[in-house]
């Protein structure tokens, strides 16, 4: 028998949608211990208040919450540690460069399998204005009227 195929979007960033503008997507792998994935694969993670760093030419996740696995006993890690990120050089240069240039930040926006190994879509940040958030709040409710009353957005 082969080994089994996985794949699956494991968590979704929303908050990161309305809080930021987003743009520059890049997937990462991610360096987890054994129980780790086995927590990921329960769906007991947050990546909510997560966060990307770059130091010392190297990307981090910082903030990503991966709940202690149930059976692990010893072998479970910190919660909250820092977790590496697996990206080219180029990548990495891009990234750092992006994030000193002021007013930008690196969040993750989803963490899923391919092929069981855990990635992470990760996105460039620009924070939003409350008026942004008000605006994007009006569109996704005038969307959603307009798909009550049968109409498509590309229809009026």
């Amino acid at each position: 028998m082969g080994k089994k195929k996985e794949s699956g979007l494991l968590l979704e960033n929303r908050r990161a949608h309305y809080e930021y503008f987003l743009s520059d997507f890049l997937v990462a792998g991610l360096v987890l211990t054994g129980t780790e994935i086995k927590s990921l694969r329960k769906r007991d993670a947050s990546i909510s208040d997560a966060y990307i760093y770059v130091k010392g030419g190297e990307a981090f996740i910082a903030n990503m919450h991966i709940a202690p696995y149930k059976e692990g006993n010893l072998f479970n890690v910190d919660h909250l540690r820092d977790r590496k990120l697996l990206l080219t050089k180029k990548e990495i240069r891009k990234l750092e460069a992006s994030l000193k240039q002021g007013g930008y930040t690196c969040v993750p926006t989803k963490l899923f399998l391919n092929r069981g190994l855990a990635k992470c879509e990760i996105a460039l940040a620009k924070g939003k204005k409350a008026y942004d958030r008000r605006e994007t709040i009006k569109k996704r409710d005038l969307e959603r009227e307009m798909e009550r009353s049968g109409h498509r957005s590309g229809d009026y």
